[in-house]
Order: C-alpha cells, then structure tokens, then sequence
C-alpha cells in the first residue's frame, strides 16, 4: 500500500495530542483515508470540554434585557449551558463529549464526563433553556449557529445505543423541538440565505439541523430544509473562493454551501452543480485555489476564528470528497487539502488561550471523527 503515514504529535501548552493522518496518494486509496481520532487525543479533548463547560466566567451573553430582572448570572438563564464563554460553544462541547464517550466508551474520563451530563442535561435544566426561547426578544437567540449544534447533540444522543444517552436524549427532546420549531417558524420568512462566514450563515444552519430531521425521521422539518435549500442554492453559480477568507471566518461561505447541497442533491447532481458552483477550484497544476488561513494573535477571539475555518474547511472538503464519483478529478485534491487545513490548526486547539480552547477541540474532534465512509 503507498498510503503515506504521517505520525503528527501535536505538543501543547498542557499536553501532547497524537494523531495520525493517513495522506492518500491515489484515487483507488481514499476510501482508506482517515483523518483518525486516537484514544489518547480524545483522552486530551475531554479534558478541554470538561474544564469548560463548568467554567461560567469569563462570558459572552447573547441576552436582551427585558427589564431589571434579566441582569442574572448566565447559570440563572442556562442551566443546563451556562459554560464555555457563551451558549454554543457549551452546547457543543456537550456534543463533543458524547462524541468521545460513544466513540472510547472506555476512555480514562468517562466517569467523569458521565456525570457532567448528568448534572447538566436534567429535564429540569432543560425545561428552563426552553422557557428562555419563549420570553420576549429571545426568537432570534443563537439563531442558527447555536440552534444548529443543539440539534447535531440531541442527533449524536438519539444515535447512540447507550442507557445514559436515551435518557439524556428524552430529557433533550422539549428543548430540540423547540429548536425545530424556530427553523419551521424562521425559515419561510427568510427570503435570502446568509452568506456569512459566521454565525449566522444559512448553510450550516441548515446542514446541521437535515443531519437531525433525518436522524429522527422529522419528514416535515426534512421537507422544508430540502425547499430552502434548492431554493437558496439550487441555481447558485461561480462562487466567489478570491473573497475567502474574511478577517474572522471560522465558516467557508462556499464550502459550507457545496457541504449542505451533497446532502440536498443526488450524487449525480451533486457532482454537476458543484463543478458550476465552483468552477475554479482546481488550479491546472491539480491542487485547490485556496490554502490554509494563516492565524497572527491567538489571543485574540476573532483572529483565533481563523484556526477554527482550517479545521470546518477540513470536514467540509471530507464530506464534499465522499459524495463525488471515484474518477472525478476533484477528488484526490479535497481529500489532500483537508489534511493541509487540518494539520495547519490541529496543534493550536490548545493553546494556552481561553480565547481558542473554549470551542476548538469540538471543531477538531468533528473532522477527526468524520472519515469518508462515515458520511452519509
């Protein structure tokens, strides 16, 4: 086999994460190619989530004041995802543990990660997350970005066949369909998708939130994602990669777009309206036209973004990759510039800032854990 190994050992400020990346130099050898998650580096990741999800201050709140009684600590309004410097990094470090606890049941943290989701995720604190989506001026909270993780939570607990994770999964379910009912409230009304390479961009949002309506077997939700989708992008062409990146995109509007459409189209469709879409983004020379963003101050919470876009890049090129034919030229290039995005970011997630370490593991361990054949 002339898959070339690359044995990475990504030191950081507090520990050494080993990875091992698997670079495939053929066609025939990309179903063998693995970003892969090692137990020892999701042994490492657990611990950045579980300092995190408990740790209130400093925060970020995305809060309207209503009127003097809404200046409460965030623990007041969020019980359940009150850590993490704001709402959805906590929700999705929540995901980032079950994702590590399903994938190493027997990982040195389970016990401890087990009981951090069951002093989190209590019917009791989740009935209050979903008492703060009905008061006034929260309609539009976390939307989607936030809404999209919760929902990528309740699918990866519905998904695993694990007592604890059913149960946190009911206790889940009032604050998912709340979720879901913004979407089928919100979406209609937005006429034109947000292009942003933040937040609120429309395609993760809506990525994320299929993934779930499909998980669950939510045929309306399905449905309407579909609509929106085909009807936001089905006739998008020549999207602009020279644009890419902005100052602090953690998101690839194009990738993010061609990601959520591989979802959307047949393959075969797929395969077209991606060529159309992007129709630069092979250089003649075979390789991509976009390269690794470059970070200049990790202390910095928007410059840090950046390291955060290498790595949503990487699972983005990954997914877009698996549902190509096996002889489309682009193939080969998507799956060697995903290792390129990941290997430059994947020695910051810990780096010693609060600034980064707050959400990034949960963006590494999705693409580590997100092979190709691991897509749908």
């Amino acid at each position: 086999m002339s898959i070339k190994t690359i044995a990475a050992i990504f030191t950081f400020s507090s520990f050494v994460i080993p990875i091992v990346i698997l670079q495939a130099s053929s066609p025939a050898e990309m179903q063998n190619h693995k970003l892969q998650l090692t137990k020892a580096a999701a042994s490492n990741f657990a611990h950045l989530a579980l300092r995190c999800i408990e740790k209130e201050y400093p925060n970020k709140p995305d809060h309207v004041l209503n009127d003097a009684n809404d200046v409460k600590d965030p623990r007041f309004f969020h019980p359940a995802f009150y850590g993490c410097y704001d709402w959805h990094s906590c929700v999705h470090g929540h995901w980032m543990l079950v994702r590590l606890l399903k994938t190493f049941p027997d990982l040195p943290e389970a016990p401890t990660i087990r009981q951090a989701l069951n002093r989190d995720l209590t019917a009791a604190n989740i009935a209050v997350e979903v008492q703060y989506f009905h008061q006034p001026g929260r309609k539009n909270f976390e939307r989607t970005y936030g809404w999209a993780w919760l929902l990528k939570l309740a699918e990866e607990l519905k998904e695993w066949n694990d007592p604890d994770s059913q149960r946190w999964y009911t206790n889940l379910q009032p604050l998912a369909n709340t979720i879901a009912g913004l979407y089928e409230d919100f979406l209609p009304k937005q006429n034109y998708p947000i292009r942003t390479g933040v937040h609120p961009n429309t395609a993760f949002g809506i990525a994320f939130a299929l993934d779930y309506a499909r998980s669950v077997h939510d045929r309306k939700l399905d449905s309407l994602l579909v609509e929106r989708s085909l009807a936001y992008y089905g006739s998008d062409k020549n999207c602009p990669l020279s644009w890419e990146p902005g100052g602090e995109d953690f998101l690839s509007p194009c990738l993010e777009e061609a990601d959520l459409m591989r979802r959307v189209l047949q393959p075969s469709q797929f395969a077209s309206w991606l060529h159309s879409f992007m129709p630069d983004l092979m250089t003649k020379t075979g390789t991509l036209s976009f390269v690794p963003a470059v970070v200049t101050d990790r202390t910095d919470p928007k410059l840090v973004h950046l390291d955060g876009l290498n790595l949503s890049r990487g699972w983005c090129l990954i997914g877009i990759a698996s549902a190509l034919p096996d002889n489309d030229p682009l193939r080969l290039p998507l799956i060697n510039s995903a290792i390129e995005h990941a290997e430059s970011s994947l020695k910051y997630v810990a780096s010693g800032n609060y600034e980064g370490e707050h959400w990034l593991a949960s963006f590494a361990v999705y693409l580590l854990s997100n092979s190709l054949d691991a897509h749908r």
